[in-house]
């Protein structure tokens, strides 16, 4: 009997699965560019979030850290020196907003990812476990829910001064997951009846494995959308509590930026003084604007349903 060489024994079979990942991603991020390019407006809206990142990463670099003040440039008129002319001490406006990014987006993602992170976790369990674990999560998240957010954070700086952005981040994650957990919640429980998850249990899975990588995949898009929805959210929250003084107003801010202007700038009396009060109002709305372009691609891409032939 003759026994065939090892060299040419044939194991091929496992290169598949060693490509498969990578394939899958091409394919995904391919997805991701046709969605973008099929409506100008995805496309748009992309560069502007990503430009309000850029700007958040390497504005603070671009400037001194105190901007030079010009007393002869008080509300100077716009210009190539100030594209978005000057504020009622002569600081530049546009350095203003480009070093105060940095602030609002820190803020925001920081209470936007302690969202997801409690949100989910709590509407992935609870919904999964069901029972007693169930219960008491849910009569957690009702009291959350049931906190008034804002005016809490009113009551919150009278007692305690928020000194950087990832406090004030912190807290607004922390009273704000609610929502999320009841809605991944409603999500895992209509999973959990499904044949793949069935079939997990079947094959005796522990809970960490099922919950981690059977239902967890499955509400991604949904948790990837909410939580760009949710730093327009917290955008707002934290430049309101800036614009009514609640908070220091030592930091570039664009919410400093609409205190100064409306109580020390004069901005509503003065009509030199509208750009100082219109860039950061432009800036928010631009985020939100790019943000909701964004998710509005990412409906499409996680939703095939949705796509045009």
């Amino acid at each position: 009997m003759t026994i065939a060489p090892a060299s040419t024994v044939d194991t091929p079979a496992a290169a598949p699965a060693v490509t498969a990942l990578p394939t899958s991603r091409r394919r995904f991020w391919r997805g991701v560019w046709q969605a973008l390019r099929r409506r100008p407006s995805r496309l748009f809206g992309a560069l502007v979030v990503v430009a309000f990142v850029v700007l958040a990463v390497i504005g603070p670099w671009l400037y001194p850290a105190r901007l030079p003040h010009d007393p002869d440039a008080i509300y100077a008129p716009m210009s190539l020196k100030h594209p978005l002319s000057t504020d009622f001490e002569g600081v530049d406006v546009l350095a203003l907003v480009v070093t105060g990014t940095r602030s609002v987006l820190l803020c925001a993602f920081v209470a936007g990812l302690v969202t997801v992170v409690l949100g989910t976790a709590v509407g992935l369990f609870s919904g999964y476990r069901r029972g007693f674990a169930d219960s008491t999560l849910m009569r957690v998240t009702d009291f959350i829910l049931t906190i008034p957010g804002f005016p809490l954070l009113l009551v919150l700086t009278t007692v305690y001064s928020f000194g950087n952005p990832v406090q004030m981040g912190l807290v607004l994650g922390v009273i704000g997951w609610g929502a999320l957990a009841r809605a991944v919640r409603a999500q895992t429980l209509s999973l959990r009846e499904r044949g793949f998850i069935e079939a997990a249990r079947g094959l005796g899975l522990p809970t960490r494995h099922i919950v981690l990588r059977e239902l967890l995949p499955n509400v991604a898009p949904y948790v990837a959308m909410n939580l760009l929805l949710a730093v327009t959210g917290f955008v707002y929250a934290q430049v309101g509590l800036f614009f009514l003084g609640v908070l220091p107003l030592n930091t570039n801010n664009w919410g400093v930026m609409l205190n100064f202007a409306v109580y020390q700038g004069g901005a509503l009396l003065t009509p030199a003084a509208l750009p100082y009060l219109l860039a950061p109002l432009g800036a928010i709305l631009l985020l939100t604007l790019g943000i909701v372009l964004v998710v509005d691609a990412l409906d499409e891409i996680f939703n095939p349903r949705l796509r045009e032939s």
